[in-house]
C-alpha cells in the first residue's frame, strides 16, 4: 500500500493505482468526462488534472500513478483555472439545449416540455405532479396566464407555438375530477411561519413551506382566499369553483387559512413576528393607478381593479350604456368584456398605440372584438368632461407612432391639433395597479413606493420578515411571476429557519444559437385550441368561455412539441462539470464544427452537435464489444464520431447493445424518443448476477418486447468485484 495525501487528507492506496482511483476510493471527486474503468485510459478531456507538490506540470489523474509520500491538491487555483479553460473549450463547440426555451421563459421555471410530453403519452397524473412541483394553482393559472412560455416556443418557427397554458389547465382539471393529488409533507420542523396575503404568491409560499414540514398560517383581509385570482379576474375566464377546489387542496396539505383579518387593523408585521419564526408579506397591489388626467374625480370614472372587484363581489357599479376603457393590457380586456356582459351597448377600448403593440393576450383582444368591443387605437385621453359632477364625455388626443422607447415599442406622439370627443356614461381606467402603502408602513419602501426586498433572498429591513409579489420592488406583474417568486422565497425561508446558507448562483446551461436551427424537415401541424362558447352566447353571461381540451385534443396538441430540451439533462455528466465552475464559453466562440444528424436506427439516436470527442463510445465499442461500429473521422477541429464511410448504424455491425449510450457523457448518444416513451428507463433495466472464476459481478439487463437490448456492468457493484478489463469484456 502507498501512503499519500490528497487535499490534506492522509490516505492509502494499492500500489499501481492511479490518483483518480485513489481519490474516488476515499470519497474525493475529481471530474472527468473521458474515463471509464471498462476501457483503456485515454485522457482526452483534460478535466482530471491535479497538482502534486514537487512536480512542475499538472498531472492527469486518470493515468498518473500514486507515489509514496505524494501530496496532491485536486482543487488548487491552478487546477481550477485549467479545468475552466478545458470546459470552456468543450462547451464552445457543444451545440445543444440543456433546457427548453419555454421552461427558461417561464417565471416559475416550470418544466413545460416535461409535462407536455407526459400528456402526449397519456400520463396525466405524472404531468400534474410535475406541474405542481412549481405551481400550486395550475388549473387557475392555466386559464389566466399570459403564457410567456409560449412566446419562446420554437414550434412557432414551424407554424404556431404549443398551447402550453391550456395543456396545464387540462392536466389540472383531470386531477380535480379525480381523487386530487395531495403531496406528502416532510416531518414537522416545529417552526411557525405567518403569511400575510392569500393571493397566488402567499398561497404558493404557504403550500411549499408546509410540504417542507413547517407550520404555516395565511392571513387575508378578504372574505375568501385567492387575492387577484378571485377578485381581479372575471368568472368567465376563471370560474371561482375551480379556484375554490385548488385552495381546498392547499388547505388539505396542512396550511391554516384565516380570512377577514387586515394588516394594520387586526395585527402588525411585528406582532406576527413575535408569534412566529418567520413572516412573509404578500399583500399584493390593490389600488388602481391614476392617469393624472383632468376629470378623474368625476362620478362614473372607476379604477379597473375596483370595477372588477365590485362585479365579482356582486356589487357592480352603474356603468350605463356607453363605456370607455382606457388601457391595453389584460385588465383592460377583462374590464371591457365584463362591461359587455353587464349590458353596455357601446364599449370602447382606447389605447395610445396600435393593436400590434397591445400587451394584452391576442386571444383576449380577438375574443373581445367578437363580443362587440370597439377599439380606438392611437388615441389617448386628455380630459374627462363632466356635468353636475358626473362624467359625460371623454376627449381623446389623436396619436401617431414615433421612435421606439425603452420597451422596444414605438413611442406614441400627439398629432398636433387633432382630437376626438366621445359621449360616455362611465370610464374605466385599466392602466395598472399599485401597493396601498399605508398597509406596510412598518417596512422600508423603495423610490417606486413598493416594499424593498432582496431579489435573491426576499428579505426586508426587518429580521425574519420576507416580502414577495406585486407589493415589492418593480410592482405589479403577472400571477406566474408572483408564483415563481413564492417558490424561491419558500426555499429562502426554509434555509433561514434551518440556519443554512442558500446558493442563489444561476448555474450554467448550454443554449443553441436560434439563428442556426433548421426547421425545414418539420411537418406543419395546425395548433389545437379548445372550443369556446359562441360570441352571441358568451357575451350575455359569465359562464366560462373556454370549454377546455378533450383527451384526444390534448394528446394531439402535446404531440406537436419539438422536445427542444435535452432528455439527458438530469444525468448529463458534461453539465454537472460545467455547473461546478463559473465558466464563460463565449471567450472561445467560433463556428460550430458539427451538425445535427439523424440516423436510421430503431434504438439509438446520434446527435453529433453535442459530441465533445471524449472517445468513450468508440473505445467501448472496440475494446469491450469488439464490434468497431464507430470511429473518429476527419482531422483537427472538424473531427467527427461516425460509422465507417458515414454509414447509418443499421448498416454496420452495431447490435444495439447500448453501451455507447450508457457511457456517453453529453447526450450525444441517446435512446430513441419513441423507445423512451414506450419503455421508461426506470422500468426496463433489471439487475442480474453472473460469476467469472468464482467472482460475482452485477450487470444491468435491458429488454424490450422480449428482446435483450443491452447488458452493461453495474457501475457500483461490478467495478468493486475485482474483475479485470478482459474479464469485463468476457462478461459482456
Amino acid at each position: 500500500m502507498i501512503n499519500l495525501t490528497i487535499n490534506g487528507k492522509a490516505i492509502t492506496a494499492p500500489e499501481g493505482s492511479t490518483i483518480l482511483e485513489a481519490a474516488r476510493a476515499n470519497g474525493i471527486d475529481i471530474p472527468t468526462l473521458c474515463y471509464d474503468k471498462a476501457v483503456e485510459v485515454y485522457g482526452a478531456c483534460g478535466l482530471c488534472v491535479v497538482e502534486a507538490e514537487g512536480i512542475p506540470k499538472l498531472l492527469r489523474s486518470c493515468s498518473a500513478k500514486v507515489m509514496e509520500g505524494m501530496v496532491v491538491n485536486t482543487e488548487s487555483d491552478r487546477v481550477v483555472r485549467s479545468r475552466k479553460i478545458a470546459m470552456e473549450l468543450l462547451m464552445s463547440a457543444h451545440d445543444g439545449d440543456c433546457v427548453a426555451p419555454c421552461q427558461l421563459n417561464c417565471p416559475a421555471r416550470t418544466d413545460c416540455q416535461g409535462y407536455v410530453g407526459l400528456i402526449a403519452n397519456g400520463e396525466y397524473d405524472a404531468a400534474l405532479k410535475l406541474i405542481k412541483s412549481k405551481i400550486s394553482l395550475p388549473a387557475s393559472i392555466g386559464r389566466v396566464c399570459p403564457h410567456p412560455c409560449e412566446k419562446a416556443c420554437r414550434r412557432q418557427n414551424v407554424e404556431e407555438p404549443i398551447n402550453i397554458a391550456q395543456l396545464k389547465a387540462f392536466a389540472a382539471d383531470m386531477d380535480l375530477k379525480a381523487e386530487s393529488y395531495i403531496p406528502e409533507c416532510q416531518e414537522s420542523t416545529g417552526k411557525k411561519v405567518a403569511v400575510i396575503g392569500g393571493g397566488p404568491a402567499g398561497l404558493t409560499a404557504a403550500y411549499y413551506l408546509t410540504i417542507m414540514g413547517h407550520s404555516v398560517t395565511v392571513y387575508d383581509m378578504m372574505e375568501k382566499m385567492g387575492g387577484m385570482l378571485r377578485y381581479g379576474i372575471p368568472q368567465y375566464r376563471l370560474p371561482k369553483e375551480v379556484l375554490d377546489k385548488e385552495i381546498a387542496i392547499i388547505e388539505k396539505t396542512g396550511v391554516k387559512l384565516v380570512n377577514g383579518k387586515k394588516l394594520g387593523v387586526d395585527f402588525t408585521i411585528k406582532s406576527l413576528k413575535e408569534e412566529n419564526d418567520a413572516v412573509i408579506v404578500a399583500v399584493g397591489a390593490w389600488k388602481s393607478s391614476s392617469m393624472r388626467t383632468p376629470g378623474e374625480e368625476l362620478e362614473g370614472v372607476y379604477g379597473g381593479i375596483d370595477f372588477l372587484r365590485g362585479v365579482i363581489k356582486g356589487n357592480p357599479p352603474e356603468i350605463g350604456e356607453r363605456v370607455v376603457i382606457c388601457g391595453g393590457g389584460n385588465t383592460a380586456m377583462d374590464a371591457c368584456r365584463t362591461a359587455v356582459r353587464l349590458g353596455a351597448k357601446e364599449v370602447y377600448v382606447v389605447y395610445r398605440r396600435t393593436r400590434n403593440e397591445m400587451p394584452a393576450d391576442k386571444l383576449e383582444i380577438d375574443e373581445a372584438e367578437e363580443e362587440g368591443v370597439i377599439y380606438k387605437f392611437l388615441t389617448n385621453p386628455i380630459s374627462f368632461n363632466g356635468e353636475d359632477g358626473k362624467v359625460k364625455s371623454i376627449t381623446l388626443q389623436i396619436m401617431e407612432l414615433g421612435e421606439p422607447d425603452a420597451s422596444g415599442r414605438r413611442r406614441p406622439v400627439p398629432v398636433e391639433g387633432k382630437t376626438e370627443e366621445i359621449a360616455v356614461d362611465s370610464v374605466i381606467l385599466a392602466i395598472g395597479q399599485k401597493l396601498v402603502q399605508g398597509d406596510v408602513a412598518e417596512l422600508k419602501l423603495n423610490e417606486r413606493g413598493n416594499i424593498e426586498a432582496d431579489p435573491d433572498f426576499f428579505t426586508t429591513d426587518l429580521e425574519g420578515v420576507f416580502a414577495i409579489g406585486d407589493a415589492t420592488n418593480r410592482g405589479a406583474s403577472i400571477a406566474i411571476e408572483a408564483i415563481g417568486e413564492a417558490d424561491r422565497c419558500a426555499k429562502a425561508v426554509d434555509a433561514y429557519l434551518n440556519n443554512q446558507a442558500l446558493d442563489t448562483r444561476v448555474p450554467y446551461i448550454s443554449k443553441r444559437d436560434e439563428k442556426t436551427i433548421d426547421y425545414s424537415d418539420r411537418e406543419k401541424q395546425s395548433r389545437v385550441n379548445p372550443k369556446v362558447l359562441a360570441p352571441e352566447v358568451r357575451n350575455k353571461s359569465f359562464d366560462e368561455v373556454s370549454l377546455g381540451f378533450t383527451e384526444e385534443e390534448a394528446k394531439a396538441e402535446a404531440s406537436r412539441c419539438l422536445e427542444c430540451g435535452c432528455r439527458e439533462y438530469y444525468k448529463c455528466k458534461l453539465l454537472k462539470v460545467a455547473q461546478r465552475y463559473d465558466i464563460d464559453p463565449s471567450r472561445f466562440a467560433g463556428e460550430m464544427p458539427q451538425k445535427y444528424s439523424h440516423d436510421e436506427n430503431a434504438f439509438i439516436e446520434r446527435n453529433t452537435a453535442k459530441c465533445i470527442l471524449c472517445g468513450l463510445c468508440v473505445r467501448s465499442c472496440r475494446e469491450v464489444m469488439d464490434i468497431h461500429a464507430l470511429g473518429l473521422l476527419g482531422r483537427g477541429f472538424k473531427t467527427d464520431v461516425s460509422p465507417a464511410f458515414s454509414l447509418p448504424l443499421d448498416q454496420t455491425k452495431c447490435n444495439n447493445c447500448g453501451l455507447c449510450v450508457q457511457l456517453c457523457p453529453t447526450g450525444s448518444l441517446t435512446e430513441k424518443a419513441n423507445l423512451v416513451k414506450q419503455v421508461p428507463l426506470n422500468e426496463v433495466y433489471t439487475e442480474e448476477f453472473v460469476e467469472i472464476d468464482g467472482k460475482k459481478a452485477s450487470v444491468m439487463v435491458s429488454r424490450y418486447n422480449g428482446r435483450v437490448l443491452r447488458v452493461i456492468p453495474n457501475d457500483d457493484l461490478s467495478r468493486n468485484s475485482g474483475l479485470s478489463r478482459d474479464e469485463l469484456k468476457a462478461l459482456l
